[in-house]
C-alpha cells in the first residue's frame, strides 16, 4: 500500500510538472494585459506599448495597455492583485513601490508575495542637475557652496527612491540646504532652470530638453557605470558620492502563484523581440532609457539590492517600515 502511495504521488508531481511547462509554451491563450501607474506618454508608457507591439507579433494575441495612475502606484498595484490572472501583468519602475514601506503605514499588498518578478526591460537615468546661472560644474562644487551659503539653496527630487536617497544623503552631509516637494515634479525642471530650485534628482529624459538649450548643467547620472546616453557625464561614484548611486529597473512583474517556467517563458520572448529590432534602443533612449534586460532570478537580486539600499537609508533617516 505504502509503494503504491509512493508511485500515485510521484506521477501526481511529475504531471504538475508537466502541466507548468505545458502552461509555459501554450502562453499566452488569450490577450495579454500589462498594466502601468502613469499615463500615456510616461517613459514606462512607451517602452510597454513598444514592447506590447513586439510581442503581440510574436504571440499571435493582443498585447493591450492599461494606464492606471494614481495614488503613488497603488491604484495600478491594486488593480493588478485584484485581477489575479497570469495574462494580467504590472509595468512598473522597482521605485513606484520599493519606497512604499517608508511611505505608508500599511500597505494593502505583500510585495515579494504579490509581485513576482519576470523580466526587467530597460533602466531608467537619473540625473543631478543644476541650472547653469549657479556656476557650479560638480557634485563637489555644489556641496562646496551649499556650505559656504548655508540656508540658501533649495533641492528636490523625484517622489520615492529618488527623494529618500538624496534626503539621506543630505543629513548624512549635514548640508544646510531646504528640501522642496512637489506633488508633480514635471514642474521642477521649469523652476530649476528659473533657480527658484538649485538642484534636482529626477529622470535625465525629463530634464534634456532644458539642458539642450543650455539652461540646466547636468552634474553626475545614479547610474552605477556610465550610461550610452549620456557618456561624456559622469557617474556619482566617479563624482565621489557612491551613496547616491541608484539604478532604476523597469520590467514586467506576474501575479501570486505564477509558476516560474512561465516567468521563464515570458522573459526569453521579451529578450527575443528586443534583440531582434535593434531600433527598439534607439527609440527609448530618447525617453532616458537604456535597455537592460535581466531574467526572473537576475531581476530578482536587483530588486533586492535596491531594498538592502532603501532599509539602510531608512536607518539613516529614522524611518520605519510599514507593517
Amino acid at each position: 500500500m505504502l509503494r503504491l502511495m509512493i508511485v500515485l504521488a510521484i506521477g501526481l508531481a511529475a504531471a504538475a510538472d508537466s502541466v507548468t511547462v505545458a502552461s509555459a509554451q501554450t502562453y499566452p491563450q488569450r490577450a495579454v494585459k500589462f498594466i502601468l501607474p502613469f499615463g500615456p506618454a510616461a517613459g514606462v508608457d512607451i517602452t510597454a506599448r513598444l514592447l506590447g507591439d513586439k510581442l503581440s507579433a510574436r504571440w499571435g494575441k493582443p498585447v493591450v495597455v492599461e494606464n492606471r495612475p494614481g495614488g503613488d502606484g497603488l491604484v495600478a498595484i491594486n488593480a493588478f492583485t485584484s485581477a489575479n490572472d497570469d495574462h494580467t501583468l504590472l509595468f512598473v519602475p522597482a521605485s513606484t513601490y520599493t519606497a512604499h514601506p517608508y511611505a505608508h503605514e500599511k500597505l494593502p499588498y505583500d510585495a515579494e508575495r504579490d509581485l513576482l518578478p519576470i523580466t526587467n526591460v530597460t533602466t531608467i537615468v537619473i540625473a543631478l542637475c543644476a541650472p547653469v546661472s549657479l556656476n557650479v560644474t560638480s557634485l563637489g562644487e555644489f556641496i562646496a557652496l551649499a556650505r559656504a551659503k548655508p540656508d540658501t539653496l533649495n533641492v528636490s527630487a523625484a517622489a520615492g527612491n529618488s527623494d529618500l536617497i538624496l534626503s539621506a544623503f543630505i543629513k548624512s552631509q549635514g548640508l544646510p540646504v531646504a528640501r522642496v516637494p512637489y506633488r508633480d515634479i514635471q514642474q521642477a525642471p521649469t523652476d530649476l532652470a528659473e533657480a527658484r530650485i538649485h538642484l534636482l534628482m529626477s529622470s535625465y529624459a525629463t530634464m534634456l530638453p532644458l539642458v539642450q538649450a543650455g539652461k540646466l548643467r547636468v552634474l553626475a547620472v545614479t547610474s552605477r557605470k556610465r550610461v550610452g546616453i549620456a557618456t561624456d557625464i559622469p557617474t556619482v561614484a566617479e563624482a565621489g558620492y557612491p551613496y547616491l548611486g541608484l539604478d532604476s529597473l523597469i520590467g514586467m512583474y506576474g501575479p501570486r502563484g505564477m509558476s516560474n517556467a512561465l516567468r521563464e517563458s515570458i522573459a526569453a520572448d521579451v529578450r527575443a523581440v528586443v534583440e531582434a529590432d535593434p531600433t527598439i534602443a534607439t527609440r527609448l533612449a530618447t525617453s532616458g532609457q537604456v535597455i537592460d534586460l535581466r531574467g526572473p532570478a537576475e531581476f530578482a537580486a536587483g530588486i533586492k539590492q535596491i531594498r538592502d539600499q532603501l532599509a539602510a537609508i531608512a536607518q539613516t533617516l529614522g524611518i520605519k517600515a510599514a507593517q
